[in-house]
């Protein structure tokens, strides 16, 4: 049997603690049934704890989906190898449309709009944009408050209707690679170069809560990033520093870095 209280404390120093005892619940819970149990929508870094409690137990394994071939966020199933049918993630689909004449929507539109219906963000995987509109999943224990509510997205009115899983369309993402390079390998100093904006800028984000690192809210601007380290920044999607490439004459560190459009 895995000890509650060992996994608990090993990720209580990485501040996932809470996050951790949910997961374990539904480990244990799996485990006690035989059958399987399932997460709300998780992003990588969660699903990467998942994985993690789910190896302190013999007979639990982790399964994912996100409904999206390549989604990023998803739920995880923990299941008993006792189980022997396949897991539902009880995820619906949903396509969304709008005047794109009068009206042009983003990301955070459509998760603001989500969020003001008063629904968690755990609740939604991910959102993608298509010709037409947008596609979004969502479980499925909310499906008939969102398709009563979802009836606008910021001042657009929108028809939102729901479609089979296998009509989602993966996700196409702009990426630009950029080459500069940084006094440190300092947060701020690497996002400024990825998002170009200044360092002071970057810092008054970090302090605002509004940049995270691997998917976890980043401490402060000085900390170190590395190679493959991911930092986004709410509303401007995302930066991945893809390579350390050495030290300039000026002692300058230079860097690759791959920026999600």
């Amino acid at each position: 049997m895995a000890d509650r209280e060992k996994i608990l404390r090993y990720f209580k120093a990485s501040g996932d603690e809470n996050l951790a005892a949910k997961l374990l619940d539904l480990c244990e819970g799996a485990n006690k049934s035989r059958k399987y149990k399932l997460s709300d929508f998780l992003d990588p870094h969660s699903l990467n704890v998942a994985e993690i409690i789910a190896a302190n137990f013999e007979r639990i394994k982790v399964e994912t989906s996100g409904g999206f071939k390549n989604s990023e966020r998803a739920k995880a199933a923990f299941v008993s190898e006792d189980f022997y049918g396949n897991p539902d993630y009880a995820i619906d689909a949903y396509k969304v449309e709008w005047d794109k004449r009068y009206y042009t929507l983003g990301h955070q539109d459509i998760l603001g709009a989500f969020m003001g219906l008063g629904c968690k963000r755990e609740i939604l995987g991910d959102i993608i944009f298509i010709p037409e509109g947008a596609q979004f999943v969502a479980d499925r224990s909310f499906n008939a408050y969102i398709v009563s509510n979802l009836t606008q997205i910021g001042a657009a009115p929108v028809q939102l209707v729901n479609i089979p899983l296998t009509d989602l369309q993966e996700k196409e993402e702009q990426v630009k690679i950029i080459s500069a390079t940084v006094a440190a390998l300092r947060l701020d100093a690497v996002a400024a170069a990825g998002y170009g904006a200044s360092r002071s800028r970057m810092a008054d984000e970090i302090k605002g809560q509004n940049v995270k690192v691997n998917w976890k809210e980043a401490k402060n601007a000085a900390q170190t990033v590395g190679e493959g380290d991911i930092i986004s920044y709410r509303g401007r999607g995302r930066v991945e520093l893809l390579e350390v490439r050495g030290t300039t004459k000026k002692g300058r560190t230079s860097i690759t870095l791959k920026r999600y459009i």
